[in-house]
């Protein structure tokens, strides 16, 4: 699986624990948006797009199938997260 042209969009608000939303391709064939990074108690984390159930409970759309696949994912969006956010403060 190649991952490659990650999008990064920050998010300005001082107060949200939302710091942006990242969109990424997989094999130049298959696209993904609205993968949150949020401001977590422990540092950043991502979440995947999701949609609400009747009932409110919520149901990720899109997942990584194994937990190795969630930590590379994890990792290339979170340091091209941290790339943009270094950007943006030069």
């Amino acid at each position: 699986m190649k991952i490659a042209d990650i999008r990064i969009n920050l998010v300005t608000k001082d107060d949200s624990k939302l710091k942006a939303i990242a969109s990424f391709t997989i094999d130049d064939a298959f696209v993904v948006h609205d993968v949150k990074i949020i401001e977590g108690s422990n540092g950043y984390f991502i979440a995947m797009p999701r949609r609400q159930k009747p009932n409110g409970e919520y149901k990720d759309i899109v997942h990584p199938a194994n937990t190795a696949t969630r930590e590379e994912l994890s990792s290339m969006l979170l340091n091209a997260f941290e790339q943009e956010k270094a950007k943006v403060q030069e």
